[in-house]
């Protein structure tokens, strides 16, 4: 498998993360990585298609909000929490803390 692409922080553009976290389901998808730190796509794909869960991923790893290894045949995903936090100070706290 060949290693996915992750931008660098300083190439992070807060409308892309904004646009990122606009859906639900990838706004889902970063509340649960803040939640346990690291998981696989299955555990986090939510029952659905494996097409379009990998849609998510690109837009979400594409942003700079999550980090995609692979490990073996499995891919791990982890927030990029450290790295936010430099370019954004106080963007994804504020962010995950608001209610549905």
């Amino acid at each position: 498998m060949r290693p996915y692409k992750h931008p660098a922080a300083s190439d992070f553009v807060l409308e892309r993360l904004l646009h990122a976290l606009s859906d639900p389901v990838r706004l889902e998808i970063v509340r649960r990585l803040a939640e346990v730190g690291e998981a696989s796509c299955g555990e986090l794909d939510g029952g659905r298609p494996k097409s379009s869960v990998s849609h998510h991923f690109r837009v979400l790893r594409e942003a700079g909000l999550v980090c995609t290894q692979s490990v073996g045949t499995t891919h791990m995903n982890s927030l990029r929490r450290q790295e936010l936090d430099g370019r954004f100070p106080g963007l994804l706290d504020a962010i995950l803390s608001q209610q549905d």
